[in-house]
């Protein structure tokens, strides 16, 4: 319920670890996406080509939109978004990445677990 003393504004936060099973493919992906882009200067699109070929990370990057996470939301305007992707180390059986019903704060809503099978979950 909102009252006059309640901001309007919510932030999201949303963390994902992905598994990169196919790099090539990826940065296929990526580089697609750079070179369909009308709206990236042909500089940037250089150092776009570059970056991808370099990093999955980056790859994954261009690849991702956020705001496509809430764009058809109703009643909603995303008013201001960032991301970013880093690579990173991840073994599933430590604490650091074992969240269950004691890691959830105050208004988290849903943890979805993929599970271990072997195959990673769907973006």
């Amino acid at each position: 319920m909102s009252t006059p003393e309640t901001s309007r504004y919510v932030r999201l936060h949303v963390e994902l670890v992905l598994e990169i099973t196919d790099p090539q493919e990826l940065t296929e992906a990526a580089l697609t996406r750079i070179a369909t882009d009308d709206s990236m200067p042909d500089e940037e699109r250089t150092h776009a080509r570059l970056a991808v070929r370099e990093d999955e990370a980056e790859a994954l990057a261009y690849l991702v939109e956020p705001s496509e996470l809430v764009g058809e939301v109703p009643g909603l305007e995303l008013v201001q978004g960032s991301w970013s992707s880093e690579q990173i180390d991840h073994d599933p059986g430590t604490v650091e990445w074992d969240m269950d019903e004691e890691d959830l704060t105050e208004g988290d809503n849903e943890v979805v677990d993929t599970g271990n099978t072997g195959r990673p979950g769907g973006l």
